[in-house]
């Protein structure tokens, strides 16, 4: 999810109620609140933990809720927060992949730290997500399965972007409960093929129901599902330029949002580059009549 900031930089809580409606109504499977796209990390603890709630009282339990709890500092200090998130009474609260160790450390450290982490919060569902700030740590397939086997991690959120090491990720945790979700557009459809779960990546902060659609219909109509994806990869090259001030700039002009305010940055967007955002709204259109035509 992203935040809705007002012009001077609060957060804008009616916008945020909206922007929650806006994902339920597109058909979305749930909600990732606090997250990179929310600037998690320019948020202060007790905004995070606000955030969350409000989310979780829009939604009113048509989805389910999660939102990050892992924030760098020592274990027991990450342990805190994740309790303070599960309280706020999420589904889930995800653990960053990359707070758990320094780049230069090896898998063995994390795990132990991750051990350490689950040993000290009970019997908190937790998420995994590879998130790429302030370092991208990749989980091997050995540490994937050896996290849905534990029990207590429920999902991962895949940041690999290349089928090769997606397929041996999907292999680690077949058989079980535990859920791989895409947070990559262009390898989305043959990696849904492949086993996947479904996708949460940046482009559900423009067209959620595409990929709703996507996720349903990949099956079962398979060659409209391969053009789709066709549409998407290229739109994907959109959606990154100047994200998330793209994506906000995207809902004020679908009327979604009121204000493209953010914390982390406000480009001056040309005015090409705002038609261009214009037009992906168009194109968007067209999806819907075709996919509504398709049922």
């Amino acid at each position: 999810m992203l935040t809705p900031f007002t012009g001077s930089g609060a957060i804008d809580w009616p916008a945020l109620d909206s922007l929650t409606d806006w994902y339920i109504e597109a058909g979305v499977a749930g909600l990732f609140a606090v997250c990179l796209s929310s600037e998690m990390y320019h948020l202060t603890g007790d905004e995070r933990l606000a955030v969350a709630r409000r989310v979780i009282s829009r939604s009113a339990g048509r989805v389910p809720v999660v939102a990050t709890g892992t924030f760098g500092g020592p274990v027991g200090s990450q342990a805190e927060m994740v309790q303070q998130i599960a309280d706020t009474g999420v589904a889930a609260v995800v653990v960053i992949v990359n707070q758990l160790g320094a780049v230069e450390e090896p898998d063995s450290t994390w795990q132990s730290r991750a051990e350490t982490l689950m040993a000290a919060t009970g019997e908190v569902p937790l998420g995994l997500y590879e998130c790429p700030i302030p370092y991208k740590r990749l989980l091997t397939p050995e540490l994937l399965g050896w996290a849905a086997a534990s029990g207590r991690f429920v999902f991962h959120k895949d940041t690999s972007c290349m089928m090769e090491p997606i397929r041996a990720k999907l292999r680690a945790v077949n058989g079980t409960a535990f859920r791989w979700l895409n947070a990559n557009c262009p390898t989305l459809l043959e990696s849904l093929r492949a086993g996947g779960d479904g996708y949460c990546g940046i482009a559900a902060n423009f067209m959620p129901d595409l990929y709703v659609w996507m996720c349903a219909i990949f099956h079962t109509q398979p060659e409209l599902a391969t053009r789709l994806q066709h549409f998407l990869s290229i739109a994907d090259a959109v959606v990154r330029y100047q994200y998330p001030a793209s994506a906000k700039h995207f809902l004020t002009q679908a009327g979604v949002f009121t204000s493209a305010h953010c914390r982390i940055a406000n480009p001056d967007f040309a005015e090409e580059e705002l038609l261009i955002l214009r037009d992906l709204q168009e194109a968007v259109k067209e999806w819907r009549r075709t996919l509504r035509g398709a049922r």
